[in-house]
Parts: C-alpha cells; sequence; structure tokens
C-alpha cells in the first residue's frame, strides 16, 4: 500500500527562534519538557481568500479531475478572481492525472466588465509556452495573445460573459490566471495581441547577420516574402504568402475565426517562430500608429497605501531631502537593487555571529543583505529591502514603485540573518545609526536623524533599552513595529520609551488583524492584508514595496507584497524624513508633542488616544504642513483638493460592506455631492460632518439580483473638483463554490526536521486542519498545492500558506495542552508583467517534498 509523505526539501527560512524576529514577531527556542509521553493536538483552518479558484483538472493523483477543455464544459467562475490551473501537452511535465492525455486546453466560463483585464502569469515559462485566448458565448474568437514572455493578457472589451482559454502550445506549466483592474502600466510589454493594430501579413525581423536571402532553403523563412529593402538598423520587412483561410471557419475545438484574423493569427504565430531562433535579434508586427499619449510604467497606481494617508498632497510640499538620512535596522538591504539606485549612504553589517551572517565572517561594512534562507532552494525575505523601499525607493523614474521620502537617504544598518537577531548586536546598530561608539570602532559620516526598526521581540532587554534612550538623547527620532501577534503584550524596541510604536491598519482604516495593540502604541499606519481584494486591482491589498528572490543560483530582483507592522513602520519614518526635510530642528519630543496634540494624524477609534490606532492615522499632508508652519513658513499654501479613498471598490460574492473615505486637502471645498444611480448599492454616512466629509458605508444588497457580475460608478465633487470611484459586485451562482483544491498541512518540528502531514480539501472560504498525538516542541506550519505532480508544493504557481504569514513564519511551542485556532491564508503568489521586476505576495519561504514510500 502506497502513502504519502511530504518531506522538507528546502527552506525554513525564518524560524524567529532568537531574540529579534522580522516584523515583531515573536521568539521561541527548544522545548524544555523531557516527557515524550505528552501528546496533545493542534488544529486551525485554513483561509481561502474569496478570489481564489483552482482549475478544474489539475495532475496531482490524489484530486479527482473534472474536464474543461472545450466551450460545453468550460469551469464557470467568479469575478474578480485568481485562478491556479495547470496545462500540459501529452507525455510532458510530471506523471498524474494528465501526463499520458495531456490537457491542451482549460476553459472557464466568466461574466466581466468593460476595461477589467485577464493576465495569465506562466509559471514554468522556460520550459513551456502557454497562450491565452478571448471568445464570446458564440464561440467567436475576440482577443488573443500568443507570446513567448511569462505572461500574457488581454483587456474585457465589453460587458458580458466571456469564454476564457488557457492553451499550452508547448510543454506543461502550472498557471496563474487573475481577472481585475489591472492598470494599464502593468500589462505585459512586447505582448502579441490579436486586438493589437497591425498589417496582417507583415512582420518586422532584425537577423544576427546574414540577411533573408542567404536563409530561403529554410522550410520556415519559405512561407515569407522579402520585399527586396533593407531598412535602418539592419530591419527587414516580410510578408506571409496568401493565407490558405478564406472564409470564417469553426475549429476542432468550437470556436470560430474570421479570416482577417486568421491571417493576423498566423503572423503572430510566425513571429512567435521566429523569437524562438538564435539567429533572430528581434521580430514584431509591422504596427499600426496613431496619436497617443505613452502612458507612466511605474507601479505606482498599486500603492493604495500613500493616497490613504495623503501622502500625494504632501509631495506637493516636499519629497524629502538629500540631507535627511533614515537609519534601516533591519536584514539589511539589497544594495544593487533598481529601486535603491542612489538611495544609499554608508552602512554597517552588524550581525556578529558568521553562521547567522551567511557572509562569512563577523561585523563589517558591507551592510548587503545576503539573505536568511537557511536551506538551498528556498528563498530569503529581503525583509530590510522592502522596509527602505517604503521609506525612500527611487522615485518618480518610470519604473518601480514609489517610497515615501523619495529624496531623502537610507542608511542600511544589518542586525537580522539566518535565524534573526539578538540584542547585543541591535543594541551595537543604534548607537553607530546616532552616531555613537560602537563595537565597529567606526562612526558615520553623518549620524541618522530617524531610526526605523521594523523588528521586535517579547524581551526587555536592558542594553537594548540604554542605546535606544542614548539614541534619542542624540536628537535621533526612533520608529519601531507594534508587532504582529495581535496582542496587547508588549513588544520590544516598540515599547521602550521614547519610541514610536506603530500598529497597522487595513485598506478599510480598521485595525489588521494581526496587529498587535495596547498602552503603548502611539500611532497607526497603512500595514495591509493579504487575505482580500477589496479594491478589486486583482492584488492582495498587501504593501508594495521592493523585494527578490534568491530560490535559484542568482537573484532576481522584484517588487513584493507583504502585510505587517513592519511596513506600517516605516511609513511613519518617511513621514518624518519629510518633516525633516522642510523642518531640519524637528527634535524627538517635538515630534512626540505633535503628535499628541494631532497635528499629524486623523482620529480613528475612540476620540483622543486608542490603544488601537494610538493618537490616529498618520496623515503625511497635516504633518509636512504641521512642520512647515513649525519653521516658521506658515500653513502651506496648495489649491484645496478632494480625496477619496479607496479609489475602486470590488465587492466579491461574500462581501457586502466597504467603507469610503470623503476629505478635503488643503481647504475648504464647500459642500460634498454625491451622485450614483446603482439601484443594489447605498452610501450611508457613518461619521460625516455637516459638509458631507468623512467616512461612508457602501452597502451591497444582492436581493434578487441575478448571478453575474455588474458594475457601476459613484461620482464625488466638491468645489472645482471631482472623483470618481469605479465599484464592481459580483452575484455568485449558489451552485458554485470556492474551491483551492487539495492542500497538504504540514507541522514541521523546528529542532528536528521531523513531519506530521494531513490533505485538506480547501473547499469554501476556510478548511479545518488536525494535527493529533503531537509531541511537546517547537513547530512549524505549512500548507500548500501540487498542482503538478513534480513532488513538491509551494513552488512557482501553487497556493501557498504558513503560520502565521508566508513571509514570516512563526514557531508555535506544543507543550501541555491543545493547540487551536492556528489559522492562516493559503493563496497564489501573484508576478508583475514587469521585464525587469516582478510583484509578489512574498518570496517563497520553502519547498516541500511529497515522497512515496511502501
Amino acid at each position: 500500500m502506497m502513502c504519502l509523505e511530504k518531506l522538507i526539501k528546502a527552506g525554513l527560512s525564518l524560524l524567529l527562534a532568537l531574540l529579534i524576529a522580522a516584523c515583531g514577531g515573536g521568539g521561541g527556542g527548544g522545548s524544555d519538557d523531557t516527557d515524550n509521553d505528552v501528546r496533545v493536538n493542534v488544529s486551525g483552518r485554513l483561509i481561502v481568500p474569496s478570489f481564489v479558484v483552482t482549475d478544474s483538472d489539475v495532475n496531482d493523483v490524489l484530486s479527482t479531475p473534472i474536464p474543461n477543455q472545450t466551450l460545453t464544459s468550460a469551469q464557470v467562475v467568479p469575478n474578480p478572481v485568481n485562478i491556479g490551473g495547470y496545462v500540459n501537452q501529452p507525455r510532458e511535465g510530471a506523471p498524474g492525472n494528465l501526463f499520458t492525455t495531456g490537457d491542451i486546453d482549460d476553459y472557464f466560463l466568466i461574466d466581466m466588465q468593460a476595461g477589467q483585464t485577464l493576465l495569465l502569469n506562466i509559471a514554468d515559462q522556460n520550459s513551456a509556452d502557454l497562450d491565452l485566448g478571448l471568445y464570446n458565448l458564440n464561440g467567436d474568437l475576440l482577443d488573443s495573445s500568443v507570446g513567448l514572455t511569462q505572461f500574457e493578457s488581454l483587456v474585457i472589451p465589453a460587458d458580458g460573459q466571456y469564454y476564457v482559454r488557457v492553451n499550452v502550445f508547448s510543454g506543461a506549466s502550472n498557471y496563474l490566471l487573475s481577472v481585475g483592474l489591472t492598470p494599464s502600466s502593468d500589462l505585459p510589454a512586447g505582448a502579441l495581441r490579436l486586438s493589437q493594430e497591425f498589417l496582417p501579413g507583415e512582420l518586422l525581423v532584425r537577423f544576427d547577420s546574414t540577411s533573408i536571402q542567404a536563409k530561403n532553403a529554410d522550410p520556415l523563412l519559405a512561407q515569407f516574402q522579402h520585399d527586396g529593402q533593407t531598412y535602418s538598423g539592419g530591419v527587414q520587412r516580410l510578408r506571409l504568402n496568401e493565407s490558405a483561410a478564406e472564409v470564417a471557419s469553426r475549429t476542432a475545438d468550437g470556436t470560430l475565426m474570421s479570416d482577417l484574423q486568421q491571417q493576423k493569427l498566423e503572423t503572430l504565430l510566425a513571429i512567435k517562430a521566429l523569437r524562438k531562433r538564435d539567429d533572430v535579434e528581434f521580430a514584431e508586427p509591422n504596427y499600426i500608429v496613431r496619436p497617443s499619449i505613452t502612458p507612466n510604467d511605474e507601479y505606482y497606481s498599486l500603492q493604495w497605501h500613500y493616497p490613504q494617508i495623503n501622502l500625494p498632497q504632501a509631495w506637493d510640499i516636499s519629497t524629502g531631502d538629500n540631507s535627511v538620512i533614515v537609519a534601516v535596522i533591519d536584514s539589511g538591504v539589497l544594495l544593487n537593487h533598481p529601486d535603491m539606485t542612489g538611495q544609499l549612504v554608508a552602512g554597517y553589517d552588524f550581525i556578529s555571529d558568521p553562521e547567522s551572517a551567511g557572509d562569512g565572517d563577523g561585523i563589517d561594512s558591507d551592510p548587503n543583505d545576503d539573505g536568511d534562507s537557511v536551506q538551498s532552494g528556498a528563498s530569503s525575505s529581503f525583509h530590510g529591502t522592502h522596509v527602505a523601499g517604503t521609506v525612500a525607493a527611487h522615485s518618480n523614474n518610470t519604473r518601480g514603485v514609489a517610497g515615501v521620502a523619495w529624496e531623502s537617504r537610507i542608511m542600511p544598518i544589518r542586525v537580522l540573518g539566518k535565524g534573526g537577531g539578538n540584542s547585543l548586536d541591535l543594541a551595537e546598530a543604534i548607537r553607530f545609526a546616532a552616531g555613537l561608539s560602537n563595537a565597529s570602532g567606526t562612526l558615520p559620516a553623518q549620524p541618522a536623524d530617524i531610526i526605523n526598526m521594523s523588528l521586535g521581540g517579547n524581551a526587555d532587554s536592558q542594553l537594548t533599552r540604554d542605546a535606544v534612550a542614548a539614541a534619542r538623547a542624540a536628537g535621533v527620532i526612533i520608529i519601531a513595529a507594534a508587532g504582529n501577534e495581535s496582542t496587547s503584550q508588549l513588544s520590544y524596541p516598540a515599547s521602550y520609551p521614547g519610541v514610536v510604536s506603530v500598529s497597522a491598519v487595513d485598506i478599510n482604516r480598521e485595525l489588521a488583524f494581526y496587529s498587535n495593540y495596547g498602552a503603548m502604541i502611539d500611532v497607526a499606519a497603512p500595514g495591509g492584508d493579504l487575505r482580500f481584494d477589496l479594491n478589486g486591482d486583482s492584488r492582495p491589498d498587501g504593501i508594495l514595496s521592493a523585494g527578490a528572490d534568491d530560490s535559484s543560483d542568482t537573484i532576481s530582483y522584484q517588487l513584493v507584497f507583504y502585510n505587517g507592522t513592519s511596513m506600517a513602520a516605516p511609513h511613519i519614518a518617511g513621514v518624518a524624513a519629510l518633516m525633516k526635510a522642510v523642518y531640519p530642528a524637528l527634535t524627538p519630543a517635538e515630534f512626540d508633542a505633535m503628535l499628541a496634540a494631532g497635528e499629524l494624524t486623523n482620529d480613528l477609534g475612540d476620540t483622543g488616544r486608542d490603544d488601537s490606532f494610538g493618537h490616529g492615522l498618520i496623515d503625511a499632508f497635516k504633518a509636512v504642513d504641521a512642520a512647515q508652519q513649525r519653521q516658521g513658513g506658515g500653513s502651506v499654501t496648495v489649491d484645496p483638493t478632494l480625496s477619496v479613498n479607496p479609489q475602486s471598490l470590488s465587492f466579491s460574492h461574500n462581501l457586502q460592506t466597504v467603507t469610503l473615505f470623503i476629505e478635503q486637502i488643503g481647504g475648504d471645498l464647500g459642500t460634498v455631492q454625491i451622485t450614483e444611480d446603482i439601484d443594489w448599492l447605498d452610501l450611508q454616512p457613518n461619521q460625516v460632518d455637516s459638509s458631507g466629509y468623512g467616512s461612508y458605508n457602501v452597502v451591497v444588497d444582492r436581493t434578487g439580483v441575478a448571478a453575474g457580475t455588474y458594475s457601476g460608478s459613484i461620482q464625488i465633487s466638491a468645489g472645482s473638483t471631482s472623483a470618481t470611484v469605479e465599484v464592481i459586485m459580483q452575484v455568485l451562482d449558489t451552485s458554485i463554490s470556492g474551491d483551492a483544491g487539495i492542500h497538504y498541512v504540514l507541522l514541521v518540528n523546528n529542532d528536528t526536521d521531523e513531519i506530521l502531514q494531513v490533505q485538506v480539501d480547501a473547499v469554501g472560504e476556510s478548511a479545518s486542519y488536525s494535527f493529533s498525538n503531537v509531541a511537546s516542541g517547537n513547530y512549524i506550519i505549512y500548507a500548500g498545492s501540487d498542482m503538478d505532480m513534480d513532488d513538491f508544493i509551494c513552488d512557482s504557481g501553487e497556493s501557498c500558506g504558513a503560520y502565521a504569514t508566508v513571509s514570516q513564519p512563526s514557531i508555535v511551542e506544543v507543550a501541555n495542552s491543545d493547540i487551536t485556532d492556528r489559522d492562516f491564508i493559503t493563496s497564489y503568489e501573484y508576478q508583475s508583467p514587469s521585464s525587469s521586476q516582478s510583484l509578489g505576495n512574498s518570496p517563497r519561504p520553502l519547498l516541500l517534498r511529497r515522497h512515496d514510500t511502501e
């Protein structure tokens, strides 16, 4: 009899076993309990985001395939949605359900709105070629994307139901198909789409050396005719011979193409074939050009968290100053990351343990993040790079993301390595940043004005406490993450006197589910929540910043979605840097007084200071304006603007209410006017002043509304300004339920690497798991799918999760009593179609292996 056993292949990259752990995570060492007879239960739920669905026929032998390979068998899915799937040519990929027969096509039936985007992310792009097609309900081909890169994308032309086809041209691969409100700047570059305007039958090509005439014996090139002229740069124009298709014809799978579409598709497929050749430098259609505006290709549009704190209005006053330095005491910074270009001053590596440092020595002057992964094949977190990117990523440069204070500079200081860090190294790092004597025997050329520490533990170290006090006495403003344990338990260094302790809010300005709270909280900032996509951009509502993946031999620079108080703290550090730029004399005590007086925040929760949000949610505009007034310049004069957040709303099938904030910035715009004629939507004033500014509950009522996807818009105006909030609402067919597929949940002993495993069918919004007869010890809990049956979970294109988060797994201490409610999210990684960077929920923390034994 065969049995499945998931074995660790690689990756317990963030064990959080020491005093200091990223994002305020707690510690945990080996258990002192030596009673091997003690056995308890460990249980919880896998939380499946409402926008996650799994292809009904995947390669995992433990799943039961439901074919969706034709129009008539198309799988009905909701919208917005992230679909994890798998396709393969016969006898390609790993042995499994689909190996012999192949699964060439996956069809989905989706109700979509005009302007929504289909984005196909091909997991194994180096060994497989997948294409994307869009059809109407009659089976007529409307558009197709047939490139060779990792991403294919299409834009929905009009409201309605559509068939979507994922086709494998060659090989086998997992994929992620996303439907949402994707900004145009986030669509793949160099795509080959049928809807593009180009001359059918013509293509432009440049060979590496010889001309087309020297290659006319090549069967592939025999179908081309050369126009006899070579253009600038060695480009040649080729024309395809007359197409064989003369009338519209129905294909074998029941879809329909016109003669023009057939010719255009033949052109694109010929270009695809040419792009595969070693002797072709480039090949592309002969595009029809018209007057147009070139869109900005930055990913700022995905940084919903900046409008939430009125940062764009603050940038009208200041974007920072290069004389203001923020020390990021963390895992170091990837010094060569594109978003760090020109943003760094000299820092230091204070990790004294060479094994933890991973760079072969103790403390040194190189603060580059050498990674925190403990096994090959697993990516490091590059936590410090993400934090530094939020503070001051290189910005307004048509690429990457924006930082809060992008004209300011980062001093990277490394204290977190493999397994975390310790209080001794942290204390020395704080002293160095403040320009005080330290173990390095050196001092920075200019001390930091601000210190950000997105790290913490539950132990109160006198050594660290003293270092914090000394740095504050030296005039440094010190910011720290409150912690991610959803508790009022004190976390340090955030709870030391003189440290600004930062809690996290989500896109609804509510306390994030993971955020610590309590008497030491000073202020709140965006931390995100990867469980949801409330603004309908087909991305989880996390915080987007710089990151990387080093799971392979080479490092890949990325843009990454994280959530945590670690992400909230650098928003405060960045705002403090903007304040210092306009008011260089700002002291820590003055910052504290302005915060307590409400000059820097908008009040949330109970009136005045409370234990969830401290003095409120940071308001970058108010803070910079207040700092400028302190400088003696008076309140800044700007044209009053209307601030509306979120800027789009997406009501997935189980979401009923979202909070909309309408505010005026920089002056009086007069009374707010709100117009909407959406039958199923109601705006209910929540906390609103006499002019209509404040928060509104946006409530949908699905009563009597047929299954489908609906859209509308809310028009908001005040004075001469206006804003439009696009709204999407989905009514789910009751015959459809969410399905994230077969998941394997592993309980990994942190000390021995022994594994307990259970199998879960992740159907619906959550799925329960339970381990029995668990011995005392320290454990980490992981879960993931294996759609391609390659013996690994959590690899590219598959669902993955860990307790408490996939980017920062936490220790579960098992002693003498049952452990319950260890709930965590499992979801698909998202990557962006950028040629040089990618977006992810997090770098994959581990690879797990399935091993069959007798």
